[in-house]
């Protein structure tokens, strides 16, 4: 028996997404990445139970019950830099209640191996490092002889062993769907998207090269490796028997990038209009994607709304974290997407190299005025295993490297100070945003009544809950 557990922390903490926090708008996105390495796993013939335990609300004492009760011979934890001093006690936990070897996967670890298996005094066996959908299977096929098994680290014998790098999939059509069948698709939400909605990952890499971004440089690589058109629309047919009602919500493709190879995202839309699927979803974009032809293809095949990271306002911030994209092409991207009546999302970061108060008031005044449908600001937070981290290291703009700092209460914030503006500043400038943005007369009127269905309608206004019981909470 085998169990593969996105375990415990803070109540609505999100550990699968990029800036894995308790968000402002209360987002829970489904374990995507472990839903792979479960679906893996069955293939090969092995039981498998899969727990999520932030969508069902459960704690440590469920963690307890559920070891003594499954007896597993392996436990498949996921990690994160917030969370890791309790993903390590979960770790424990799993020692403690049965006689299972626990394998940990996930960004934190793959980033710093060495410091979180000493961290973890023996109750963690192997790290499995970067993309782990094979690298769980091989060792759990071959845990009695690990020198062989690419991509882990382990203890022999009292050491640390490394072995040497696991290759990237790049076949990703042989990887079997998510195993979405053990969830409860209903339990996610975010605001941002109609509900329910369930992802979408048609390619995993990213050829850009920005300092900050997680994914990329602890996971998946810089090269954008896809899915062939019709094997991503088979997983979205397969999705729509398992859960219908996607049909009133949307697919959300998760890629980092969906739009970078135009020709294949025109593919995937062609294949969707060709098996005359009446879906909506909705995509990651950059700024310099914007192409009409595509747009107008994407919107005929049911697209939404682009979720464009424009990041910053200041040209010398976009330089500096090697964004590649110019304020230019914030304003063209947006421009010809509304000419093909595609809503944007915009993604701002507060606190990145170069931040100043004038440059996050300059960020926040583009996102009032640049005809975004919503937005979202974070704060900057280098993690461990991006160049963003190793400078902030360096140049001792890091706060603390506790990492149970990194969160204050469970909520996302900045964890860098600079000499032109504080950390506090940040995070104040973060809220300024989205108050700003938010709470104008006009467009809380317009956000409500224009509710296109009584899902649309309890989306928007659970998310608006959401953020004011988090803005209450913060004062």
């Amino acid at each position: 028996m085998i169990l593969v557990i996105n375990e415990p922390f803070l109540p609505f903490f999100c550990r699968t997404q990029r800036w894995a926090a308790r968000t402002r708008g209360r987002v829970l996105r489904a374990p995507d990445w472990l839903a792979y390495a479960v679906a893996v796993l069955e293939k090969d013939g092995f039981e498998v139970g899969f727990y999520d335990f932030p969508a069902c609300g459960w704690d440590k004492k469920k963690l307890i019950s559920l070891a003594r009760e499954k007896k597993p011979e392996f436990v498949i934890l996921d990690s994160t830099t917030p969370s890791i001093y309790s993903d390590i006690e979960c770790a424990k936990i799993i020692k403690n209640n049965c006689n299972a070897a626990v394998i940990m996967v996930g960004p934190h670890i793959s980033a710093l191996p060495r410091e979180t298996l000493k961290l973890a005094e023996g109750n963690i066996d192997v790290a499995c490092i970067g993309e782990y959908d094979y690298t769980v299977r091989d060792v759990i096929k071959n845990i009695g002889n690990l020198d062989k098994i690419p991509g882990i680290f382990y203890y022999k014998n009292g050491e640390i062993i490394k072995t040497s790098p696991r290759p990237f999939i790049e076949n990703l059509d042989n990887l079997p769907f998510p195993a979405w069948q053990h969830m409860d698709l209903l339990k996610y939400f975010d605001g941002g998207k109609l509900y329910p909605y369930i992802d979408i990952i048609s390619g995993r890499g990213c050829p850009n090269k920005c300092i900050f971004c997680l994914w990329p440089q602890t996971m998946h690589g810089l090269k954008y490796r896809l899915r062939s058109p019709r094997n991503v629309v088979d997983e979205i047919e397969r999705d729509i028997k398992l859960c219908p009602r996607v049909l009133k919500g949307e697919f959300f493709f998760e890629d980092d990038t969906f739009t970078i190879d135009r020709e294949r995202a025109i593919l995937i839309c062609e294949e969707i209009l060709r098996r005359n699927l009446k879906i909506t979803f909705s995509v990651n974009s950059r700024a310099d994607n914007a192409d009409r032809q595509m747009f107008q293809i994407m919107k005929r095949a049911g697209c939404r709304q682009l979720l464009v990271g424009f990041e910053s306002a200041d040209q010398q911030i976009l330089n500096n974290v090697k964004k590649n994209i110019t304020v230019e092409d914030s304003y063209r991207f947006i421009d010809i997407a509304r000419e093909a009546k595609l809503q944007v999302h915009g993604c701002f970061v507060i606190g990145l190299p170069g931040e100043t108060e004038k440059t996050a008031e300059k960020t926040i005044n583009f996102a009032l005025s640049s005809g975004c449908n919503t937005v979202q600001f974070s704060g900057a937070v280098p993690f461990p295993g991006t160049k963003f981290f190793e400078m902030a290291d360096e140049k001792k703009w890091l706060k603390s490297k506790n990492w149970s700092e990194w969160l204050r209460e469970g909520e996302q914030k900045s964890i860098v100070e600079y000499p032109d503006i504080s950390e506090e500043k940040i995070n104040y400038y973060v809220n300024m945003g989205l108050k700003k943005f938010y709470f104008r007369g006009m467009y809380m009127i317009k956000f409500l009544f224009s509710a296109k269905s009584s899902s649309d309608l309890y989306r928007r206004l659970r998310g608006a809950w959401s953020y004011l019981s988090y803005l209450c909470g913060s004062r």
